[in-house]
């Protein structure tokens, strides 16, 4: 194992030029850029933090074979220092996505590939005395293989409730009768079982007006309830394939319900909604769409219960001016105070490439500041995940592309970065 030190470059402050509300607090850096060796290549949407402020996360490729990595990047002092905990095979899967940590303090996360071919759900163990060593490696244990059948195919990410039950998406796979090329996707629940694990799955999608393809992972609610959205499906709208619902699915009796909450209809309203779900302490539901809105380049939006439905508001239509088209994939962030905070990719043939955002509420209406946007150079590319705030203040994420240019990544390997208001 290596350990990886970070160095500041003074480029990156340079780039500071992109960020459109400039303020004189207001600081953006990279805390890591990815090499494409060790700590691996495109870093997942999403990170997770500790109690300590340390982060983990994912890598999709790299790594000694070249199927992923899981990572730990630790606060030493004013700088920061990259471990490689976990690097995958190919056998146990490939390709990890975003990690939970469970009631034992273990870590749980899917790999979108490998295992048989159709993606695994796996459990990352510490070691179990006490190491004084940097390179202590964990341990990987494979709790399910999907099998493409009506199980899933290729797994988005997990949930997990207080009891450790683990919730999730898969993109394809489920009703073998439905009309999506490669299925529609399901949404199940792995329990613990006999010294095992047992997949469940709750909803299988067909694209039709239960909706189809999800491209994010569910929200459990305090009551046990999963919400998300999916890109495709609903009975509105001239969408090809449907434009996407919001659905919510219920524990009911032996099953689980689903019930949608809102259709989509296209321009000038959301359609393809693609981020996952995050509700405030009202009950009001927020997220993303990667099309639709008054500029066509999708938009944030809410719904709000009203009179035993749901109703929408679109909070902002993303115009493109600063990076920030086709948010998809994160989950947008909410602070104590009702700020929305939220990353989008932008195009990859036209700057800025992606940028950070912040909703305010403001006199009934929301205010858009763009936080900053991406060059792709030293600071990265394409953020397309979920912005994570510390006690401090400061905002944290991945971009997936951009950074450190070598053979192993090409388009760069991508960045953890950090904005300190």
């Amino acid at each position: 194992m290596v350990i990886l030190r970070n160095l500041y470059t003074a480029a990156v402050v340079l780039l500071l030029t992109w960020c459109t509300t400039p303020l004189s607090a207001q600081t953006f850096s990279v805390i890591h850029t990815f090499t494409g060796a060790e700590d691996g290549g495109i870093p997942g949407p999403a990170l997770l933090m500790d109690r300590a402020g340390n982060f983990y996360g994912t890598s999709q490729f790299g790594g000694r074979a070249d199927q992923g990595v899981v990572w730990k990047l630790e606060r030493h002092g004013s700088g920061w220092v990259m471990l490689a905990l976990y690097t995958f095979s190919g056998e146990e899967g490939s390709q990890p996505d975003d990690l939970v940590m469970g009631p034992d303090g273990n870590l749980y996360g899917t790999n979108q590939r490998g295992g048989d071919g159709f993606g695994t759900v796996f459990e990352l163990t510490p070691p179990a005395t006490v190491c004084k060593s940097v390179s202590c490696p964990w341990s990987a244990t494979v709790l399910y293989r999907f099998t493409g059948q009506s199980d899933g195919s290729q797994p988005i990410g997990l949930v997990v409730d207080q009891s450790g039950n683990l919730y999730g998406t898969t993109l394809e796979g489920g009703d073998q009768h439905s009309p999506c090329f490669g299925d529609c996707g399901v949404v199940f629940e792995l329990s613990r079982s006999s010294g095992g694990w047992t997949e469940s799955v709750l909803h299988a999608f067909t694209e039709g007006d239960d909706g189809g393809q999800p491209q994010s992972k569910p929200a459990l609610d305090a009551a046990g309830n999963l919400y998300g959205t999916t890109e495709n499906g609903g009975n509105s709208g001239d969408c090809t394939f449907g434009c996407g619902v919001v659905y919510e699915l219920s524990p009911s009796g032996s099953g689980w319900t689903e019930t949608v909450l809102y259709n989509f209809r296209n321009a000038p309203d959301s359609n393809y909604p693609g981020g996952g779900v995050i509700f405030d302490s009202l009950g009001n539901l927020y997220s993303t769409a990667v099309d639709g809105g008054a500029s066509g380049w999708g938009t944030v939006f809410s719904l709000s219960p009203s009179s035993g439905g749901w109703t929408e508001n679109i909070l902002y239509s993303f115009t493109g001016a600063y990076g920030d088209e086709y948010p998809f994939r994160g989950s947008l962030l909410i602070d104590s105070t009702g700020n929305l905070w939220g990353t989008t990719p932008g195009r990859s043939d036209d700057p800025p490439y992606g940028n950070v955002f912040k909703l305010t509420p403001s006199g009934g209406g929301w205010s858009y500041t763009s936080l900053y946007s991406f060059a792709d150079g030293p600071d990265g590319a394409g953020a397309q995940g979920t912005v994570v705030m510390d006690s401090s203040g400061n905002l944290y994420g991945t971009a997936p592309y951009g950074g450190q240019f070598n053979d192993s990544c090409g388009l760069g390997c991508g960045t953890v970065w950090e904005i300190t208001p």
